[in-house]
C-alpha cells in the first residue's frame, strides 16, 4: 500500500481511520435550532466525549490507527501557510453566508486572531453574536433576525465522519451534501487532501468533488469489494449523483458495477448505512423495514454502456439475488435488525442497530443500547464489540456513520 488512502471493501481489516471527537458544538445549540441542525435532541457533551473516546480506544485496541479531522485540518493550513489559510475563511465565510460585507469583515478579524487550531475548533463549535463586539446592519446570512444567536451556525454533525467524504479504492468522494446545516463539513475534507502533507501531491483521485448541485453522502456509499460499489438512492443521495459517480469510477478506476438501492426517504432511514451493512463476506445486516413482501426492493444494477448517458442500468427487485450475482457467491445470509420483531426492529434501527462498522471480516462495532441485534448477530457467528451509546445515539448515527476508513487492508 503506497497511497494514503487504500480501501477496496467493508470488511478487510481496517488499519486507518478518519475521527472527530464531539465538541462545543455538540450542545451549542438550542431546542429550536434542532430541526435546522438535523438533531433530535442536545446531547450532553461530557459523556458523549467519554463515549466517543471508548469507541475511539477500542478502534485502538484493534490495531486501527485513528486521525482525527479537528487536528488534520489545523496540520493542513500549518503547511498551506498564511495564502491558505486566507482562502479557507474566506470560503468558509461566503458558504456561511458573509462573502462581504461589515460582518464578514468582523467575522474575519475575529477568527484571524486566533492560531489555526483554535479557529478550526471556534469554526466547528459555531460563533455566537455575543462573542464580537459589533453590531451589524448587513446580515445576509441565516442568521438576519437580531433574537437568532448565531453569527456562524454550530456543525454538531461532524463526529459522524462518514459523510463529508467516503475513500474508494485509492481515491476520494468529497461529497456535496443536502442540507445547509452539513454542507460546510466537506470544505475541511477538501482542504486536508490538497494541503496536508500526509495526502497532498501523492496522486488521489477525486472521484467527485463538492462543486456539485446533486447532492451524495458518504453513509449511502458501500465498499462492497474491488470492483462492486452498493450506493443507496436516499432522502441525502440523488439517482443524478450515483450516476455520475459511476461514470467518474468507470473511467478513472477498476470499478465496473455499482448497486443502487433505493431506500425511504425519510430522517429515520437518511443513508443506506442506517438499514443495511456489509460485516463479513457473505453476511449483511438489513432493517426488514425496508424490504417489501418477500423481501422484495427497488435496486438498479448500473454498468458501463453506450449512449449518451454512457451507463447501462437494470431494474431488479431481488436483493438477496442481485447480491449474490453482484458478488459471485452461493449464498447470502442477510440479518434482520431486532431480529425482525416489527417493534425490536424500529426501535434498534432508529438507535442504529443496523449501523454497524465492520473492522475485519466477521467482526463489528456495535452500540450496546442494541443488545437484541447485538445477540443475533452472535448467533449468526459475528464477534461483536460493542460501545456506550447512550448520548452519542441522539445524533441519529452509530459506529459506521462515525468513521471514515482511510486504509484497509485487501481480502
Amino acid at each position: 500500500m503506497t497511497s494514503p488512502i487504500h480501501n477496496y471493501s467493508e470488511i478487510g481489516k481496517l488499519k486507518t481511520v478518519l475521527l472527530k471527537r464531539p465538541g462545543r458544538e455538540v450542545e451549542n445549540f438550542t431546542p429550536e435550532m434542532m430541526p435546522r441542525l438535523l438533531f433530535d435532541d442536545i446531547p450532553y457533551l461530557p459523556m458523549a466525549q467519554k463515549e466517543h473516546d471508548y469507541f475511539a480506544e477500542t478502534l485502538r485496541d484493534n490495531g486501527v490507527e485513528t486521525l482525527y479531522l479537528e487536528k488534520l485540518s489545523a496540520e493542513a493550513l500549518d503547511a498551506g501557510g498564511s495564502e491558505l489559510r486566507d482562502q479557507f475563511l474566506e470560503q468558509m465565510l461566503a458558504e456561511s453566508g458573509y462573502p462581504y460585507g461589515a460582518t464578514h469583515d468582523a467575522l474575519k478579524e475575529y477568527l484571524d486572531s486566533m492560531s489555526n487550531q483554535d479557529m478550526i475548533i471556534k469554526i466547528m463549535a459555531g460563533v455566537r453574536k455575543n462573542e464580537i463586539d459589533f453590531h451589524p446592519s448587513d446580515l445576509v446570512s441565516a442568521a438576519e433576525t437580531e433574537d437568532y444567536p448565531f453569527y456562524l451556525d454550530p456543525m454538531p454533525n461532524l463526529y459522524f465522519t462518514r459523510d463529508p467524504s467516503a475513500c474508494i479504492g485509492e481515491g476520494i468522494s468529497i461529497n456535496h451534501m443536502t442540507f445547509p446545516a452539513r454542507q460546510r463539513e466537506s470544505l475541511f475534507n477538501e482542504m486536508i487532501i490538497n494541503y496536508h502533507p500526509r495526502f497532498a501531491n501523492k496522486g488521489i483521485h477525486v472521484w467527485r468533488d463538492r462543486n456539485h448541485n446533486t447532492r451524495i453522502e458518504g453513509g449511502d456509499e458501500l465498499v462492497l469489494n474491488d470492483h462492486v460499489m452498493a450506493i443507496g438512492v436516499s432522502e441525502r443521495t440523488s439517482a443524478h449523483a450515483i450516476q455520475d459517480i459511476a461514470r467518474s469510477l468507470f473511467k478513472n478506476s477498476q470499478y465496473d458495477t455499482v448497486l443502487a438501492v433505493s431506500i425511504p426517504h425519510n430522517h429515520a432511514m437518511m443513508h443506506l448505512d442506517t438499514v443495511f451493512t456489509m460485516v463479513n463476506y457473505d453476511q449483511f445486516t438489513v432493517h426488514p423495514g425496508i424490504l417489501g413482501e418477500g423481501g422484495k426492493i427497488d435496486t438498479w444494477t448500473i454498468t458501463a454502456g453506450k449512449g449518451e448517458s454512457g451507463l447501462q442500468l437494470q431494474h431488479r427487485t431481488d436483493l438477496k439475488a442481485v447480491l449474490k450475482d453482484v458478488l459471485n457467491l452461493d449464498d447470502i445470509d442477510l440479518i434482520p435488525t431486532g431480529g425482525g420483531d416489527p417493534i425490536i426492529a424500529d426501535r434498534e434501527q432508529w438507535n442504529d442497530g443496523s449501523n454497524t462498522l465492520t473492522i475485519a471480516p466477521g467482526v463489528v462495532v456495535t452500540y450496546n443500547r442494541n443488545y437484541v441485534s447485538n445477540e443475533l448477530l452472535r448467533k449468526h457467528g459475528l464477534k461483536v464489540l460493542e460501545v456506550i451509546s447512550s448520548e452519542l445515539s441522539r445524533g441519529r448515527g452509530g459506529p459506521r456513520c462515525m468513521s471514515c476508513p482511510i486504509v484497509r487492508e485487501d481480502l
